[in-house]
């Protein structure tokens, strides 16, 4: 079906047929009224809709533009702090392997004390385990410290290292017994 327009108009010469009078003009007449309609119903709308998107343009970028100010005036707060004191190695100053493995325990550590339901129940046993976590922090604290002061050796890396793997286990004991203490209250209700 597919022909070329161009032998089309060869076979078929065009015919002398006119148009009528006024033809032309009545045609440019319609588009012009067809062409301004579309504009004056849409222009409204979009005239709406462009200062709506720059309003929201300018809040995000004067949001971010406020909220970087302060994160700056706290940077700069803590800088000068840490000027005065000694600056401080940790594992992931040391090498990127070593930076993984800390954040690895300290993401697992994180999600585990904020995954715990504190009630009535198991406040006593909790506040017990927050004690030693408490004191292993002190410690890793402390590990941290020799590490600045002496420099990295193999036993306080390891040492380090430990610490973390201690708080997690620690962490995942007190998960268990919080659940046997839950399920325990379960089967003395059922039993009631």
């Amino acid at each position: 079906m597919a022909r070329d327009i161009r032998k089309m108009l060869k076979e078929h010469p065009q015919t002398g047929q006119k148009l009528s009078d006024g033809h032309e003009a009545r045609f440019e007449t319609k588009l012009k009224r067809s062409f301004n309609e579309r504009k004056t119903k849409s222009l409204p709308w979009l005239k709406i809709a462009a200062v709506f998107a720059i309003a929201v343009a300018i809040a995000f970028v004067g949001y971010n533009s406020l909220s970087e100010k302060t994160n700056e005036t706290i940077a700069d707060t803590t800088e000068q702090e840490n000027v005065m004191e000694a600056p401080k190695l940790t594992l992931g100053d040391l090498s990127p392997d070593l930076k993984k493995v800390e954040d690895y325990y300290m993401t697992g550590i994180n999600v585990q004390l904020a995954s715990l339901q504190i009630n009535k129940d198991n406040k006593e046993l909790i506040d017990g385990y927050m004690k030693q976590l408490s004191e292993l922090d002190k410690e890793y604290q402390e590990l941290n410290k020799e590490l600045s002061a002496v420099g990295p050796t193999e036993e306080t890396i390891n040492a380090l290292i430990d610490n973390l793997k201690i708080r997690l286990e620690l962490l995942f004991k007190l998960k268990n017994k919080l659940n046997e203490l839950k399920n325990k209250n379960n089967e003395d209700y059922n039993i009631i």
